[in-house]
């Protein structure tokens, strides 16, 4: 059982890490199932390995218009077969830029310009100075800021608790039925389709943690009463042991798992 790869295998591994069977580990099934939904939770907020950077397509209806934001769980899979969906979007990072400048076609400068300078870049064609990949990139940069002046980003707004992606736009006049937008988000990773999640070994440590606080808080009731052979229960001491424990995960997360924060500059 080296390679757990399912809810029950885990909680089994957790429960022999806290000394079962030969310690009797007075916790229910079902509160084992519930510290690892609690775990799982915890592992998709603080650890990249429980979410994956996913690009969504979404084509605009009426509804959208006329609600003037999205609904996030009517967006499917990135490749319409298999994967995350909508319903499974933490947090959204970009919205596509569209409009204007969001279409290149044949006049569009950048067009020109990558068909007239591709092969005359780095060869000085027809006996013209070139800077070579350099002029090309500054050229490219200027046509970017210009872009960014007359037609900035959409601000979103996005919640998770309620599904609505938001953009800061006139949606009446800027968009229509049929408009298609990529949406950058991160989604859940399924551990039921990913099951390598159950052998992380963080989330080991971690499971195994919340059922030894579940242990303590079940027999702190009883803490200090004697039994048979001069057997003294402390529950309490397992529920203190196990705070601890959780607070130092909980820092490796932080320190070893977490994503870094992404600045906003400009």
């Amino acid at each position: 059982m080296a390679n757990l790869n399912s809810r029950e295998k885990l909680i089994q591994y957790c429960l022999r890490n806290l000394g079962a069977p030969v310690v009797e580990i007075n916790v229910d099934w079902q509160q084992c199932e519930d510290r690892l939904d609690e775990a799982l939770d915890y592992f998709t907020e603080r650890h990249f390995d429980g979410v994956e950077k996913v690009f969504f397509k979404y084509q605009l209806t009426q509804q959208d218009i006329t609600n003037q934001y999205i609904s996030t769980d009517d967006i499917g899979p990135p490749n319409g077969v298999d994967g995350p969906t909508g319903k499974d979007i933490v947090s959204v990072v970009k919205v596509m830029q569209f409009g204007n400048f969001s279409n290149i076609n044949m006049f569009d400068i950048r067009y020109q310009m990558a068909l007239t300078d591709y092969f005359g870049v780095n060869r000085n064609l027809q006996g013209t100075h070139s800077l070579g990949l350099a002029n090309y990139d500054a050229m490219m940069r200027y046509i970017k800021l210009i872009e960014d002046f007359f037609q900035p980003e959409k601000a979103i707004v996005f919640s998770k608790v309620t599904n609505k992606l938001q953009l800061n736009m006139n949606w009446t006049e800027e968009v229509k039925v049929g408009d298609w937008l990529a949406i950058q988000a991160y989604a859940i990773l399924d551990p039921e389709k990913n099951t390598e999640i159950y052998n992380d070994r963080y989330l080991k440590r971690y499971v195994t943690a919340l059922i030894k606080k579940q242990w303590g808080a079940n027999m702190s009731k009883f803490d200090g009463v004697a039994l048979p052979g001069g057997v003294t229960m402390r529950g309490g001491i397992i529920y203190e042991q196990a705070i601890q424990e959780i607070a130092q995960i909980e820092q490796e997360f932080l320190y070893n798992s977490e994503l870094p924060v992404d600045f906003m500059t400009g």
